[in-house]
């Protein structure tokens, strides 16, 4: 189901994820969360950029919920609980947080 965007047509597979991560924008990335009715915050930004950081800098790695986690409490000097991370992204931070992020469909299992 590809998605239109500024003219452009971006293709993305049947669950919504980008065929190329090349092809993400961060207008991009709040038109997708817009229809997805998530208003992206500086802690929304922060999670969209650890996660392409980490599939981008670090040969595809896609973190868990708990990684995120970690990485969270880092950069805010504060201990998210999941609770915290699942209200950024309802869907799955990991999961719906990267298809926002522009990354492929992560072959994962769950959020641990």
């Amino acid at each position: 189901m590809p998605i239109e965007f500024e003219g452009k047509t971006i293709e993305t597979n049947e669950a919504g994820y980008l065929n190329n991560v090349d092809d993400w924008s961060k207008g991009l990335a709040s038109f997708m969360a817009g229809s997805e009715n998530i208003e992206l915050t500086e802690r929304h930004w922060d999670l969209i950029n650890y996660l392409r950081e980490e599939y981008i800098e670090n040969r595809e790695n896609q973190p868990n919920t708990r990684a995120i986690g970690k990485a969270m409490a880092a950069a805010w000097g504060e201990k998210p609980s999941q609770k915290d991370l699942y209200e950024l992204f309802p869907g799955d931070p990991s999961k719906q947080g990267g298809r926002i992020a522009g990354l492929p469909e992560s072959r994962r299992k769950g959020g641990y």
